[in-house]
């Protein structure tokens, strides 16, 4: 018979015994339902779910929603401001990194469609004045061994309208 190291001295009741075995069982049941559910969702839906949620994440980082709403409020709202642009943007920019915590952390969870679509779009967004490119490098550059190649040159960089061979 196995000693419980947590006891009471004087009266030998053993504590916790009863958490323990509780606790397994729910583990075990947990991880039953959690290979059931991949096994018969497939891969398409999760994957899916889990790009965009990972993509969501990083919105604060990329700055689409921001640049966008300060873009849209300036031309079809202009006597609202510079103000009530950036407020939206922030507002949209955090609505869309909690949509992508929610989506990362229930990616093998079903339904596998975007949430929040009445709210904020399901795709990313940028403002309509620039749309990134494919980055000037030797993976996407036609002929690199000739000097000649084209894209953007630091997409990462929120703004940067910088081409190397615009057309």
């Amino acid at each position: 018979m196995c000693k419980s190291r947590f006891t009471i001295p004087g009266f030998g009741v053993r504590l916790f015994r009863q958490q323990k075995k509780r606790m397994r069982n729910v583990m075990t049941l947990l991880s039953c339902v959690a290979l059931a559910t991949v096994f018969t969702s497939g891969c398409a839906g999760p994957e899916d779910k889990l790009g965009r949620g990972l993509s969501n994440v990083f919105e604060p980082a990329r700055m689409g929603e921001l640049q966008r709403s300060v873009e849209q409020t300036a031309i079809f709202d202009p006597d609202s401001g510079f103000a009530t642009g950036m407020v939206r943007g922030i507002d949209h920019t955090l609505a869309r990194t909690a949509m992508g915590v929610y989506e990362v952390a229930t990616f093998p969870l079903p339904p596998y469609k975007p949430i929040l679509t009445s709210y904020v779009k399901p795709h990313l967004v940028y403002p309509d004045s620039y749309k990134p490119g494919l980055i000037s490098d030797g993976v996407f550059d036609t002929d690199t061994f000739m000097g000649f190649s084209g894209g953007d040159v630091a997409p990462f960089i929120p703004g940067c309208r910088f081409r190397v061979f615009d057309y």
